[in-house]
């Protein structure tokens, strides 16, 4: 049961840790998931930086650092916390409203490259139920940005929805799309194995960058000019546009609370879904902050609206 059917708030029901690599270190990272109260919304708390007090960095779209190979949050000349979209993406999907993740290292664990194991995380600890009615960010009016021939919208809409579509010169990939209103069954079934992907070429350039150092048909779809290197091949003909619709949702996640609205993204990426948020947020008419309330259950997820909360904040 995600969170498009609570009243309330959520948070896990207690305390897991999780260990991987990072991708572009391809160092160890644990990181330990917390309960937290009403209210929080995500955040991360990053321990064992060197001659420094541990750092605690809000999940939202004003705390982004980077967009350029993978969503990155951070205080400038404090630290940062790297590649968070597809744990956000868990998170968000599944519907859990507030907790503490706690890292000894500056990137989440990539594990295979999806947001799998993350899912596992939240299901073996559980989701709880907290006293505060939930809340949620409505877009009033469209929003639309451009960079280059990438095209990224925000709209009105009933629930939250997805629709991306990807263009690529490779043959392996073409044009793809992906539509659907986000629910935690749509996530977990449709979404939350899609695994990240690139070509073998690009990955060798960002080796010898020092860059995605972790990487391995471990935890990335491979293509070369002949095909597809991961002997099991894809999880779905369309995982790759699957991957982009997983990180939309984590990325988008970072609105700070779960979004009433419509997105559509054509050949968009971390920066492009950043930037539509950044757009959304400095046009005042174009969104609100509302209480929830759950009308019936659809396949379109739809919310009830109670009146709205008008505030400064957004988590």
């Amino acid at each position: 049961m995600g969170r498009r059917r609570r009243s309330y708030q959520t948070t896990l029901a207690g305390t897991a840790v999780l260990s991987g690599l990072g991708v572009h270190s391809g160092e160890p990272v644990t990181l330990t998931v917390h309960p937290a109260d009403t209210n929080t919304g995500i955040a991360f708390l990053r321990t064992g930086i060197p001659d420094s007090d541990d750092l605690e960095i809000s999940a939202r779209w004003d705390s982004v650092a980077a967009t350029e190979l993978c969503t990155v949050i951070g205080v400038p000349g404090r630290g940062s916390v790297s590649t968070i979209e597809h744990l956000m993406a868990a998170l968000y999907g599944l519907g859990v409203d507030n907790a503490i993740i706690e890292l000894d290292a500056p990137e989440v664990p990539v594990m295979d490259g999806s947001s799998s194991a993350f899912v596992d995380l939240v299901d073996h600890v559980g989701i709880v139920e907290q006293s505060a009615p939930s809340r949620f960010i409505r877009v009033k009016k469209s929003v639309r940005v451009e960079h280059g021939d990438s095209v990224g919208e925000l709209h009105p809409f009933d629930g939250f929805k997805c629709d991306i579509t990807i263009d690529f010169e490779t043959p392996l990939i073409g044009r793809q799309s992906f539509e659907y209103a986000i629910t935690a069954d749509i996530f977990r079934d449709q979404l939350s194995r899609a695994r990240t992907f690139g070509a073998v070429k690009d990955v060798e350039k960002l080796w010898a960058m020092g860059f995605a150092l972790g990487s391995s048909l471990e935890n990335s779809v491979a293509l070369t000019e002949e095909g597809i290197l991961n002997p099991e091949g894809l999880r779905w003909p369309d995982e790759f546009v699957r991957h982009k619709a997983l990180d939309a949702v984590g990325d988008l996640a970072l609105a700070g609370l779960p979004m009433l609205g419509a997105y559509h993204s054509f050949k968009g990426g971390h920066r492009l879904n950043h930037s539509v948020l950044k757009a959304l947020f400095a046009d005042d008419d174009a969104w609100e902050i509302v209480d929830g309330v759950p009308a019936r259950e659809t396949g379109h997820a739809e919310i009830g609206m109670a009146a709205p909360a008008y505030g400064p904040q957004t988590s």
